[in-house]
């Protein structure tokens, strides 16, 4: 084998490992990420069944209800257009309350029912998830204030 020869053995062998290893990571990564999604979206977009995501909007009036003693949770997620009914099953954060702005991570059901495993509330009067925010004004239905104050 010449020196030449060799040489472009060793680059195509190289080129060879770092496209499967740049694969092996892109794969990896799709597989852990959670996309956002408000609940117009998964009416109108086609969501995987089981696929884990993020669910974020207003917890809509006089849905909150606790079954089990309190905790397995279930309620409804609203951006004022649509409407998604989530289930969880944990302690709910002291924050947590209807009327207020929340993101869920879970997945959704056969049945069309969210299944969330983590419920983040938001932490003052003030605070609302920038996910929310951009998906209430995506739909027109934002009634925050200025956009600089809403997010702090």
């Amino acid at each position: 084998m010449t020196r030449k020869s060799r040489r472009i053995y060793i680059l195509v062998v190289s080129l060879t490992l770092l496209a499967a290893a740049t694969f092996l990571v892109i794969n990896a990564l799709d597989e852990n990420l959670s996309y956002f999604h408000s609940p117009t979206d998964l009416k109108t977009k086609e969501v995987t069944i089981g696929r884990s995501l993020r669910l974020g909007g207003l917890v809509e009036e006089g849905t909150w209800v606790k079954l089990d003693g309190g905790l397995t949770h279930r309620f409804s997620i609203t951006d004022n257009a649509e409407s998604v009914e989530v289930t969880y099953k944990g302690i709910m954060p002291d924050l947590f309350r209807e009327g207020q702005g929340v993101i869920t991570e879970g997945s959704l059901n056969e049945q069309g029912e969210f299944i969330a495993h983590e419920v983040l509330a938001k932490h003052d009067e003030n605070y609302m998830p920038a996910e929310v925010t951009e998906a209430l004004k995506a739909s027109g239905e934002w009634r925050g204030e200025e956009e600089g104050q809403a997010t702090q």
